[in-house]
């Protein structure tokens, strides 16, 4: 063998030396708890494999031994980010099966509550990302606004982060004064900070530069894996469960559906920014022509009387002692239902064999949907564009692992 030959193996054998990483489970990057090993030739991903499953925690199979009232807190600890949302849509879901109406007065204030939770899952989202590439005031800034909606929901419900809001059958009580009062307060001022959010990021060259081209996905292959919700629109596919199947009376109100064109880490930055808007028009319409009459359905045997009543009226007591230890038997039935939950559709399949608790229950998250893309997605891509592109996926754990 020649001097030049061995010199020519000797560089082979370098160039295609790589090394594995493991990003997670407990990098700071994860953005939870999961793990994704990926093989890097100097700063270039090669390959990759996730690993799921660090916090499940079986939902879906104590929600078969939890009468459908008991299954609400088991939803708040999906998307923890915006609980509300995983609390409405499994209400509606149950809903369905009983044939339940709700009054229009509760389906108003139900999407007032999703679009403030859908507003603070974005600005942890968008915030966070922006914390990935360096800006770490803008997401102190969104914290504080974010914490003005934990103060209405704590008006509503008395809960901050997981809220176990609303029941079956509509809402556990109506909004007092001071909850209105916090909700306009809210509306006016808002604007004002989330506009000087934006203007920290969506012209900043340094950020630009970090988003822009990282980890683009096509429409082709958005829909091969499966993606719903902003990841799917930022790639320009139109599609939201609020208007293809709208719920909760959201086909009375006027909005618009943001989609992107490149599906990068950018368009998906801000496809959610423009959705904040958006939101806080929907919100804005909901209060100005929120109707009158009862906030939740004439359904004695499923919602919970006031409780005033249960401590004077025996029967009142029967039907909240009947309700809450799930002594009242369902139909039969095989329901799916679906929100647009902040990270996309959210769905809920229950089967009912006529029992007092569900037969099957399945959550459809779609986190679990979308990350088993994120591997595939990353290949080729340098290890920070990569780090950027999970963030403004929004991947959040506890929707991960049911």
């Amino acid at each position: 063998m020649t001097q030049e030959s061995k010199h020519i193996q000797l560089q082979d054998s370098i160039e295609k030396e790589t090394i594995t990483l493991n990003i997670g489970p407990t990098h700071p990057a994860t953005h939870g708890v999961f793990q994704n090993i990926v093989e890097i030739d100097g700063e270039r991903i090669l390959k990759g494999d996730s690993t799921i499953g660090y916090i499940h925690r079986a939902f879906e199979k104590i929600a078969e031994h939890r009468p459908f009232y008991q299954v609400t807190p088991l939803t708040d600890r999906l998307n923890y980010c915006s609980a509300p949302i995983n609390n409405m849509g499994w209400h509606m879901t149950v809903e369905k099966l009983l044939g339940i109406q709700v009054p229009k007065r509760a389906q108003y204030l139900r999407v007032i509550v999703m679009e403030l939770a859908r507003i603070a899952d974005h600005l942890i989202c968008n915030s966070i990302l922006g914390v990935d590439t360096g800006a770490f005031s803008g997401f102190l800034y969104m914290m504080q606004e974010r914490e003005k909606i934990y103060e209405i929901w704590e008006e509503v419900c008395g809960a901050r982060l997981t809220t176990n809001i609303g029941r079956v059958g509509g809402m556990e009580r109506d909004f007092n004064d001071i909850a209105f009062q916090k909700l306009e307060k809210f509306l006016k001022e808002f604007p004002k900070a989330f506009k000087e959010f934006e203007n920290l990021l969506v012209n900043n060259r340094i950020f630009i530069d970090r988003t822009r081209g990282a980890l683009p996905v096509t429409p082709e292959f958005a829909l091969a894996y499966g993606f719903t919700g902003p990841n799917l629109r930022a790639a320009g596919v139109d599609y939201d469960v609020r208007v293809m199947n709208p719920y909760s009376a959201y086909e009375d109100f006027d909005f618009i559906i943001p989609v992107g064109t490149t599906g990068d880490t950018y368009d998906r930055f801000m496809v959610r920014n423009e959705e904040v808007w958006q939101s806080l028009s929907i919100i804005r319409q909901a209060l100005d022509k929120l109707p009158q009459g009862p906030y939740h359905a004439d359904a004695p045997e499923y919602y919970l009387p006031p409780k005033v009543e249960v401590y004077h009226n025996m029967e009142a007591l029967i039907y909240h002692f009947k309700i809450v230890m799930g002594e009242i038997d369902a139909p039969k039935g095989e329901i799916y239902h679906s929100v647009e939950g902040a990270n996309g559709e959210l769905g809920f399949y229950l089967i009912s064999d006529g029992g007092r608790a569900a037969y099957r229950l399945h959550f459809r998250r779609p986190c679990f949907i979308y990350y088993q893309a994120y591997t595939e997605m990353a290949k080729g891509a340098l290890i920070s564009d990569a780090i950027v592109a999970l963030s403004s996926l929004n991947v959040i754990a506890g929707e991960l692992d049911a």
